[in-house]
């Protein structure tokens, strides 16, 4: 008797498991088809503004040797 106990305690251990298995794999394939739609590249609707233009871009000045190893230790760069 005890081991047909253990049997059937057995089984609903697999089919639980089986079962959040389940829910997790169709979760997740809900959420990779919810964002294979979102296009993030996309240009932006409303009233937005662009914050970089090729006019404006500086171009990068000629720095020492001692002047460059600053930068690179205070900023890391």
């Amino acid at each position: 008797m005890r081991n047909i106990y253990r049997f059937f305690q057995m089984i609903w251990l697999f089919f639980l498991f089986m079962g959040c298995t389940l829910v997790f794999y169709y979760g997740i394939l809900w959420v990779s088809d919810e964002y294979k739609e979102y296009h993030r590249y996309d240009e932006p609707h409303g009233r937005s503004m662009k914050v970089i233009s090729p006019s404006n871009v500086e171009e990068p000045k000629e720095m020492e040797a001692f002047e460059r190893l600053r930068l690179f230790f205070v900023e890391g760069e």
